[in-house]
């Protein structure tokens, strides 16, 4: 049986949570590897119809939330700008190939591609090894701009601290929140755009404020627990009397950024399995999955908790 295609918007501009993971045993990436993958990212979205609207590496994998725009996004003269920006200055741009770079600039998969083979190259070349370095094809979700895709973003923020490695995401690098606090945006790789509705935010750093505001109430409960529950998480249960909080039900939800296959509101998800219906096996019409402890936010798939 061969792959099942991947589900691709290529007329309208789309959000995508894109998740790879190495090969490799253990922990293989280093804080040099890090900072590779970020100069790597940076070079193909100046290139790429895509706004990076949040990243994180770690050690052993990464996450990338795109914005991938429409092959009708650049205009011609943009397009031999950025073919001059990719293979050099000197190089005589080939007219009758225009159609097929605004085809490959504008499709994810080529993307991300890139981004894994060229950090494959440096890795490989660092370590002098040779062979496969990701494990699997790359996993991707279409997100849904608004509240779909703040919680998205927000799940990739926190990965570093559900890991255990840092207090607070932009404590950590190689995350959008770290690259935000820490490298101030640096060559404004990352759009703003952080799926929060418009309240009149007066500046870009008063939009970031209300997107970290956000983040924190998610994540500041989220630690990383030794095996066993211990006693004082037991004492605070019970002075809460057992209820959910907004961060429980976030983190126990977090699958959905991953596995579902398409995730937003009940009428997104429908219009989107629509368009990809042909590509499904089975001919009934897959109905959207509400995804508990997340008000008014579906899936294409139902996973098991």
């Amino acid at each position: 049986m061969g792959r099942p295609l991947r589900m691709l918007v290529s007329d309208q501009k789309t959000a995508y949570h894109v998740i790879s993971r190495t090969a490799l045993l253990g922990l293989p990436f280093d804080d040099a590897d890090k900072d590779m993958f970020v100069k790597i990212l940076r070079k193909y979205a100046s290139i790429y119809f895509a706004d990076v609207l949040g990243f994180c590496f770690m050690s052993n994998h990464f996450h990338l939330v795109l914005q991938m725009h429409p092959e009708d996004y650049c205009s011609d003269e943009e397009i031999k700008n950025r073919f001059k920006m990719y293979y050099g200055k000197d190089l005589v741009f080939p007219e009758e190939k225009l159609s097929y770079f605004r085809k490959r600039w504008s499709n994810l998969s080529e993307l991300v591609g890139e981004i894994k083979q060229t950090f494959s190259r440096y890795f490989n070349r660092k370590h002098s090894r040779k062979g496969t370095l990701w494990a699997e094809r790359y996993k991707s979700v279409i997100v849904e701009n608004g509240e779909t895709l703040i919680n998205c973003l927000a799940y990739v923020d926190l990965n570093p601290v559900r890991a255990g490695m840092v207090e607070v995401p932009e404590k950590y690098r190689w995350c959008s929140m770290g690259y935000h606090v820490q490298q101030k945006n640096k060559y404004n790789l990352l759009s703003l755009d952080f799926g929060l509705r418009d309240h009149g935010y007066k500046n870009d750093s008063e939009k970031f404020d209300n997107y970290r505001r956000y983040v924190y109430e998610i994540g500041l409960e989220i630690q990383t627990k030794s095996s066993g529950i211990k006693e004082k998480i037991v004492k605070k249960e019970k002075r809460r009397d057992f209820k959910l909080t907004k961060s429980d039900r976030f983190l126990y939800r977090t699958r959905y950024f991953t596995d579902s296959g398409i995730i937003g509101s009940k009428e997104f998800v429908k219009t989107h399995f629509i368009r990809f219906k042909h590509m499904f096996q089975s001919s009934l019409e897959k109905k959207p999955k509400k995804i508990r402890g997340f008000e008014s936010m579906y899936s294409l798939r139902e996973l098991r908790d």
